[in-house]
């Protein structure tokens, strides 16, 4: 047989294995007839029976393609996910080599070098103007699945994958040049070896959120967390067969099916939650979490779909130039060119458009980027406030913004300078005054009677002065009703005594006496004894948690957690005083649906950091717990990590403090992302901190981990926190840690 038909007879092989693989054993008429025509033209060709093989051969193939296309029009959503993780799907050296004209791999080659999962290259794409060529140079960096290599690990990128990924997101940072992402990740691989998979994804958000060059991203399988390390982008972009999802649709079902001990989902859950999780591009492209749909070829596009790597070459240049074009200062020169190259017959192969930007351009478009990213999700939060108190919100904010910025920006800063100046004189004088009287206390320093006091002074001891409290809490703990005695977690390791209820919750504040372990205590406790009382006003109250999905069961869900706990939402936000210390608190509770983070509590977070910002005050995260994002609310959950990352970034370079204290558990997302990013990380004693819980961890890598793998002191000893706090100590360690990070102006630093 010709190996030419041979080839193709292979190829065709190929799309048959594919089409069985993608539809789970669905629609087997029409794989039988494939099966069954293909199996005739084998044997045919084989005993010299075709008059024409090469006709004969594209006749089949002409009905491969229209079987496909019929096909197509029933995928599923479980079918795109099986789609995005063939190993047939493009990976990104296809992209490499089909869409870029040039490029060096710059890392990923072995585990000792890079994190094989990670993939960064040097590329080129060549242009033209007339018969000029111009070479652009941009940094390619994304997950290399590699069509299912074992040693890629599945694009699931370890902690110091992302840490590279970062390092030459700076580098082109420096060399003033675009970077354009590819997600092809299920989800990021949890280890908290340093840096920690939480700790790293929350670096490479808060940086991206600063790029100072252009940034595009092509979602094809985004994953959560491991998506987000690389995907906060000017221009977010999505192939037509992709999934972009808070949790894979197993995860999802292994948490709404409260599986146990190894149990597995069954496919009708599996698909039952891909389907209502919204994972799908056109669901993505109408919340506006991406900005464009690349159209893929029927089934999804494979190596020798030469066509759609045409196409997305068209894309990835239309989004860049669009990026640069929108930071031009004149408005019709800015419109004219992005309806010129939003024109899809344009060759944008011969439009040249210089990627380098000016500084100011450069501060135009990270504001546009941030911008865009505070908006989004805004609409699936319910907020209950009166439109008259909105209004009358939006007129107080309007009148008091002028009078804030002259009296911080202009007031303060000059007063500042001129207390500077005085201090600098006052300096000068008292040592002027030193050397004046310096004889004079010499012929003093003798006479009797003049060393008694300063004696007296070195010698007496200090009068103690103890916690004003008496150990009177303003709270007490509900169980100090128990009237019976608990056990210590630890008692077998270190001989604890049994402690009595009504000691353990109300004198002892839930702490062993005799190793130090922490219970759990509610949300109250800590509002009610670390901060000022009376002090505390809460503000966006009626921003309330939802179900923007639709997800079935769940609006009642919410119903009882709100019944539970009195909240309305997983984060309560208020102004509160420390010794008078004034400061905004954002507290997600674990009380309410384990402190998941949805679209109600990232708006709450965006507007209580906007309101420390415009106030000059220090801004807390009080994490009495959180699981991560909640999955029920899909994109709407997960654009949460970059969403409330920007609205950090811009508080801390308005120069406010933020600080991050955690309890309890504190997991996935949030960690990974708005809270990981804090430069002053803190922990209540015996709190878990960490990527993902032990359960994810073995289902998604098979690996037991060690007990209090995810303790406080392991977070401590990779740098993830500064410190560990006594629960007791926490409002005395706050305002040592106000006074002595943030100092005088506690804002300004």
């Amino acid at each position: 047989m010709d190996n030419n038909i041979e080839k193709r007879l292979q190829s065709l092989r190929d799309r048959l294995a594919y089409l069985g693989d993608i539809f789970a054993g669905r629609h087997r008429n029409n794989t039988a007839m494939l099966e069954e025509k293909l199996a005739a033209f084998d044997a045919n060709a084989h005993t010299g029976a075709c008059e024409d093989p090469y006709a004969e051969l594209a006749t089949i193939e002409d009905i491969f393609a229209y079987v496909e296309r019929r096909l197509e029009s029933a995928i599923t959503p479980m079918d795109r996910v099986r789609i995005v993780r063939h190993p047939q799907r493009v990976c990104l050296r296809d992209i490499l080599e089909n869409v870029y004209d040039n490029f060096t791999e710059v890392g990923g080659q072995d585990e000792h070098s890079l994190d094989p999962s990670m993939l960064i290259a040097r590329a080129v794409i060549t242009r033209r103007r007339g018969k000029k060529i111009y070479m652009q140079s941009v940094m390619v960096i994304g997950q290399e699945k590699g069509h299912g290599a074992e040693f890629r690990n599945g694009g699931s990128v370890k902690p110091w994958g992302n840490a590279k990924a970062l390092q030459f997101m700076k580098v082109a940072e420096t060399e003033g040049i675009p970077v354009h992402t590819y997600i092809f990740t299920p989800g990021s691989y949890p280890v908290e070896d340093y840096p920690g998979a939480a700790q790293q994804i929350a670096r490479n958000l808060y940086q991206m959120a600063g790029l100072r060059v252009p940034v595009v991203a092509v979602i094809s399988e985004g994953g959560s967390g491991g998506a987000e390390a690389i995907g906060l982008a000017d221009r977010r972009l999505m192939l037509s067969h992709g999934y972009y999802s808070v949790i894979s649709p197993e995860g999802a079902a292994a948490i709404e099916g409260r599986l146990k001990n190894g149990e597995r989902a069954t496919p009708e859950l599996i698909a039952h939650c891909a389907a209502n999780l919204k994972i799908m591009a056109r669901d993505n492209l109408k919340f506006g979490y991406i900005d464009r749909i690349v159209q893929e070829p029927p089934l999804g596009a494979r190596p020798w779909h030469f066509n759609f790597f045409r196409s997305l070459r068209q894309e990835i240049i239309r989004a860049t130039d669009e990026v640069i074009i929108s930071t031009r200062k004149t408005p019709v020169f800015r419109g004219l060119a992005l309806a010129r190259h939003r024109n899809s017959e344009a060759d944008l192969d011969d439009l040249h458009i210089r990627w380098g930007l000016t500084k100011a351009a450069k501060a135009r478009m990270l504001h546009r980027r941030q911008e865009k990213f505070l908006r989004l999700s805004r609409q699936a939060a319910s907020d209950r406030r009166p439109f008259i108190k909105k209004s009358a919100v939006a007129f107080l904010d309007w009148i008091s913004t002028p009078w804030l910025s002259f009296k911080y920006d202009f007031y303060h800063k000059h007063q500042r300078q001129i207390s500077t100046f005085m201090e600098e004189i006052n300096n000068e004088f008292e040592m002027f005054k030193k050397l004046l009287l310096a004889p004079l206390r010499k012929l003093t320093r003798n006479l009797p009677g003049s060393m008694d006091n300063k004696a007296k002074e070195l010698t007496a001891l200090s009068l103690w002065q103890g916690d004003s409290r008496g150990h009177r809490w303003n709270y007490i703990s509900p169980r100090y009703k128990i009237d019976r005695t608990l056990t210590c977690p630890n008692s077998k390791s270190y001989g604890c005594l049994d402690l009595w209820g009504p000691d353990l919750f109300a004198e002892f504040a839930g702490v062993c006496t005799h190793c130090g372990y922490h219970f759990p205590m509610e949300p109250e406790w800590y509002v009610k004894n670390v901060f000022d009382p009376r002090s505390v006003f809460e503000f966006n109250s009626e921003i309330e948690a939802g179900n923007p999905l639709d997800f079935p069961g769940f609006s009642e869900q919410i119903a009882q957690a709100k019944a539970k706990t009195g909240a309305k939402s997983g984060c309560v936000t208020f102004e509160a005083r420390i010794d008078n210390i004034k400061m905004v608190v954002a507290m997600l509770m674990g009380t309410f649906r384990g402190g998941s983070v949805g679209a109600a509590e990232g708006y709450k977070f965006v507007e209580a950091a906007t309101r420390a910002a415009k106030k000059r005050y220090p801004f807390l995260a009080y994490v009495h717990g959180t699981a991560g994002i909640r999955i029920q609310e899909g994109t709407h959950g997960v654009i949460q990590m970059p969403r409330c990352t920007v609205a950090v970034r811009r508080y801390i370079e308005t120069g406010g403090l933020y600080m991050v204290l955690y309890d309890t558990n504190s997991f996935a997302g949030p960690v990974a992302s708005f809270l990981g990013c804090s430069p002053y990380q803190f922990a209540v004693r015996s709190s878990n901190i960490g990527f993902a819980g032990p359960g994810v961890i073995k289902e998604t890598t098979g690996m037991d981990i060690p007990p209090k793998y995810h303790r406080s002191y392991h977070a401590l000893s990779r740098g993830h926190i500064q410190a560990i706090w006594d629960r007791r100590q926490i409002r005395a360690n706050l305002k040592q840690a106000l006074l002595t990070i943030g100092g005088r102006n506690l804002y300004y630093r």
